[in-house]
């Protein structure tokens, strides 16, 4: 799996994310990381953390979020190999576009398994990582 070129992490201030960054930066040593620091829209059912401020704030907490990601790397060339991008959008429409349009070679996120598996899938529908493994023409690894 050491031959991707570039590979993405979608970040959404979700736990446990800091785990699919480890595992991409172990996984694929000499490949470019992109995190992608997702904010879900204003319109959409939810946004992170149930807080809807205005979108300038709220790009600005997601970077944060991102780079906060980036300090336990211990490996300063590890670090160095990762850059963070922001967008604007549901998870599971623009991870997948991004992937495309950016010439991404692996996906690595981490699942919360919210909605994967019985009674909530029923009730509370696929989850983010299903939308974003379904969509996206790359592989996708996710992490749980």
């Amino acid at each position: 799996m050491t031959d991707s070129a570039h590979v993405l992490v979608p970040t959404l201030g979700r736990p446990r994310e800091d785990e699919a960054l480890a595992y991409a930066l172990e996984t694929f040593p000499d490949a470019e990381i992109t995190l992608l620091a997702v904010v879900t829209p204003l319109e959409a059912p939810l946004s992170e953390g149930g807080v809807l401020e205005r979108s300038e704030e709220r790009t600005t907490e997601a970077r944060a979020n991102a780079e906060e990601l980036l300090e336990p790397v211990a490996d300063p060339s590890a670090a160095d190999r990762v850059r963070i991008e922001t967008v604007e959008g549901r998870p599971g429409t623009v991870v997948p576009r991004y992937a495309s349009e950016e010439a991404i070679d692996h996906v690595v996120m981490y699942g919360s398994g919210r909605g994967s598996t019985g009674f909530l899938r029923r009730f509370l529908g696929r989850g983010i990582a299903a939308t974003v493994v379904e969509r996206t023409a790359r592989p996708v690894t996710v992490l749980e």
